[in-house]
Order: C-alpha cells, then structure tokens, then sequence
C-alpha cells in the first residue's frame, strides 16, 4: 500500500469518494452532511491524500483543510473490503504529518454518531470529544472531536 498527497479530481478518486458519499446520505439529513465536494478539495489550502494498494487502485482517502487556527480532517475513507488492515490508521497519521509540518497545531473533525467505526477510530488515534467549531452549530446528528499535534495514538 502506499498514501500520498494527490488531486482528488481523478475519475477513480471520485468513483471513492461517491461510494462515501452513498454510504454517509441514508445516514443522516441533508442539513446535517457535511462533506465538501471535489472543487473544494482541490483548494490550496487542503491536503487530500489517496490509499492505493499494490495494483494502484484507489482503496482510501482523506483530506485536512489547514485553516490558521486548526486542520479540519474531511472525507476520511476506507472501502469496506480494505477495512480492517490499518489503512484508515495510516491515512490518518500520514494526514495529520503533513499538516503539523505545514503548522498546523490541532486538528478537528466532524462526524456522526451513526458511524462507530469512524468513532473508534478517531478515539483510538487520540482524539477526544468537544463541542461545535468554526462555523458549525450544535446538531444532534454531529459529533466533534478534537487532537493536538503530538498526542499519541492508543493503539
């Protein structure tokens, strides 16, 4: 397997990132998705990075915006038959390296209880619980969480 920072607009990427978005839009309102589209992730201010494995295919990805008071981590994926093997793990920390590298001192991230993977996930790479930031509000479909550069992951 191997992550590196790429443009999100190639037709495989998409192709990911439209199975995301079948997956996450049964789960929740429409005023409660969250997700940015591929002109957004394109923006000079985001690091998307891709998962592929040993073929080339496209099998994750996940992206940070890197704003001036925080990273904000944004469509984090895995496809279901990769999961499992530690790739959303590695996406994550390779996501969070490259950010701290650009300054960025704590990261954050939306995302819904209906989704306890993703929790765990997060949890275990040591972020925690907190309340609504930047321009989102309170939601019941929301969870935020939060990390600062150099907190260890639990496992």
């Amino acid at each position: 397997m191997q992550i590196l920072l790429e443009s999100p607009n190639q037709p495989d990427v998409i192709r990911l990132i439209d199975e995301l978005d079948a997956y996450q839009k049964p789960l929740y309102p429409p005023e409660s998705h969250h997700g940015i589209d591929i002109a957004a992730l394109s923006a000079a201010n985001v690091l998307f990075a891709v998962a592929r494995n040993e073929e080339g295919h496209a099998i994750g990805c996940g992206a940070i915006v890197v704003g001036p008071e925080f990273g904000e981590l944004k469509r984090m994926f895995v496809r279901p038959g990769n999961r499992g093997q530690g790739i959303a793990m590695k996406l994550l920390g390779f996501l969070e390296d490259q950010a701290a590298a650009k300054g960025c001192k704590t990261f954050m991230l939306e995302t819904g209880p209906s989704q306890p993977e993703a929790l765990s996930l997060y949890a275990r790479a040591g972020y925690e619980l907190r309340g609504p930031f930047g321009s989102y509000g309170p939601d019941p479909f929301s969870v935020f969480m939060e990390k600062g550069v150099g907190r260890n992951a639990l496992a």
